[in-house]
């Protein structure tokens, strides 16, 4: 629907959000919040974007949960911060102000007895005639999701085309941000594809190029949730438990695969820092920030850091002699 009139900031409006689309954004949403504020500026006959034309725009978003209304805001105060770059007395709504985040779950990094524990859960499941591959279905989810760190959505969507034989990876295409990116995978989690396909070949199955990786018989076959809610029941029945308790989520996998991988770099004396936008590529993620979001600073994690500190710089902390350290 083509809006009637334009605000002062139509035209930033229309290059900010071509900017964020550059970089592989979607930007649709945020589009459409930028323009409400900036219908409320028309309504009132505002000139400018100020605190009184931000805090009459605020009111609008009563009816919206907290952390809703909070991103609302961000989003608004992002693009400001935007202006503020050529315009440096523009309106930057006070982040202080915002509701408050809600502080988020800290993740559940399953340990290698847990995976094993979930491999052997799907060895128990039984076949079924829409899901003859069921058991084999869900170890190869169980794996990938491990080993690579995708999203669950991004397994559902593969096809055998995607698979790379001769380069032993996973083709994942126009996923978040509309960004594709090749896997390589490990040696084991190659043999467990090829086991799977082996396998299915027996049967015999579609094996066409454009068939499902995780297939069944549904017309449109395993969607992310689904795949998420079998791993879910696998979980569950494999009495497997968060620290208060609660179970575990699928997603912690994602969290559990990057957590690795920084152990693993730090145990072989690498430069983590500079491996972090290797990471950030393989993961699928635009920037660096959004990879340390999956990266709680988890007791192994500070093991490893304290361990590679006090190897460079330990000798340079002196005693207190109360036993402290300066």
């Amino acid at each position: 629907m083509k809006r009637m009139n334009e605000s002062c900031l139509s035209s930033s409006i229309g290059r900010y959000v071509e900017l964020k689309q550059a970089l592989g954004r979607g930007f649709a949403g945020e589009r459409r919040i930028l323009e409400t504020i900036e219908d409320c500026m028309i309504r009132v006959g505002a000139a400018d974007l100020t605190q009184s034309v931000f805090a009459r725009w605020c009111r609008t978003l009563v009816d919206l949960s907290p952390t809703v209304r909070r991103n609302h805001m961000r989003i608004v105060r992002n693009f400001c911060l935007y202006l503020r770059r050529t315009e440096p007395d523009c309106f930057v709504p006070d982040a202080d102000d915002f509701p408050q985040r809600h502080q988020p779950v800290l993740p559940h990094i399953y340990t290698d007895a847990e995976i094993t524990q979930l491999l052997r859960a799907a060895a128990k499941l039984k076949p079924v005639p829409l899901s003859p591959l069921r058991p084999q279905v869900f170890r190869l989810a169980i794996v990938l999701l491990n080993t690579t760190g995708m999203r669950r959505g991004e397994l559902a969507h593969l096809t055998l085309a995607d698979y790379d034989q001769r380069a032993q990876s996973l083709l994942v295409r126009e996923s978040k941000f509309h960004r594709s990116r090749h896997l390589p995978l490990s040696a084991d989690a190659n043999r467990e594809v090829e086991a799977y396909l082996a396998r299915r070949q027996q049967y015999p199955l579609p094996m066409g190029a454009g068939s499902a990786l995780l297939w069944n018989r549904y017309p449109n076959g395993y969607s992310g949730c689904g795949l998420g809610d079998g791993i879910h029941e696998l979980v569950r029945d494999s009495g497997i438990r968060t620290a208060n308790g609660h179970l575990p989520r699928v997603h912690d996998m994602r969290h559990a695969f990057a957590v690795r991988a920084l152990l693993r770099w730090y145990h072989a004396g690498v430069d983590v820092q500079s491996r972090l936008p290797v990471l950030a590529t393989y993961m699928g993620h635009v920037s660096v920030a959004s990879t340390e979001y999956y990266l709680p600073f988890v007791a192994e994690l500070a093991g490893a850091a304290n361990s590679r500190f006090a190897g460079r710089y330990g000798t340079l902390i002196e005693p207190f002699a109360d036993g402290g350290a300066t």
